[in-house]
């Protein structure tokens, strides 16, 4: 059965993990379920899943967004040791997560990756990070503000440089200029690409700002910035937003097999 044409896609946004007192719990930033509305989405915040239940909850869904996060990917899925002790991890998100990017990718089913949401997505297949970029020689700083503990959320998050966008990719697609400024708010940074990746953007020092999964059979794109920061009013976001939302709902109406009478 068709779904009703007024009905929006559902986009999962996977959740981090927080403990708040002494109890743990689920936590998805505003922001990134506001740009799923902005996108034409209802999002759908997931908590911590088990393998088993994963196609499960990717049945349910038009899409995927995942989002950044204070934490960083656990350095063992690309075979390092912790650099710095003192940054913050969320291992019960890579434990779920990093599979779930891999059955994404395969189902063919819309991908919007931000921030550790593209780190995921390299580490998932294959790739490896930087662990700080800015203390890799010929890169700069990526951190917001320099990482000062006192910026402002309008500090960290302003325009820190621009991206040179790779022509002829999917960025390359939704966007009618080769070259946007955006925000950077990162230590890590990808190391070495995933084998599969194609290169949709890069800052000046050369790190790679967006890829995206050539050969994937739906729609992919992840990048390094924070496009959900106040997307409203920027118009690099809203396109890549609507660019997400038309896939999402092209994949809820795409032409499915009927199911066996029961």
């Amino acid at each position: 059965m068709s779904p009703p044409a007024s009905s929006k896609p559902v986009v999962l946004v996977p959740s981090c993990n927080r403990t708040l007192g002494q109890h743990p719990f689920h936590v998805a930033g505003r922001k990134y379920i506001e740009a799923v509305r902005l996108a034409g989405g209802l999002p759908l915040i997931v908590p911590v899943a088990h393998i088993d239940e994963l196609d499960e909850l990717l049945d349910l869904a038009h899409g995927v967004l995942l989002t950044g996060s204070p934490s960083n990917v656990h350095p063992r899925h690309f075979g390092e040791d912790v650099r710095d002790l003192s940054l913050p991890l969320d291992p019960d998100r890579d434990d779920w997560t990093l599979p779930m990017i891999r059955r994404i990718v395969e189902r063919g089913i819309p991908l919007f990756a931000i921030c550790r949401g593209f780190q995921e997505t390299n580490v998932a297949l294959g790739g490896s990070l930087h662990q700080a970029v800015h203390e890799v020689a010929g890169q700069h700083d990526h951190r917001g503000a320099g990482g000062r503990a006192d910026a402002t959320a309008e500090e960290v998050y302003d325009f820190a440089h621009p991206v040179d966008i790779q022509p002829g990719g999917v960025l390359a697609g939704i966007l009618p200029e080769l070259r946007v400024k955006v925000n950077s708010v990162h230590g890590q940074g990808v190391k070495r690409l995933a084998a599969g990746l194609r290169i949709e953007a890069r800052a000046p020092d050369g790190l790679v700002e967006a890829f995206s999964v050539d050969q994937a059979p739906g729609f992919n794109l992840c990048v390094q910035w924070h496009p959900e920061w106040r997307a409203a009013s920027n118009p690099v976001s809203v396109r890549l937003l609507r660019a997400f939302g038309d896939a999402c709902r092209a994949y809820r109406d795409r032409p499915r097999a009927p199911q066996p009478p029961r």
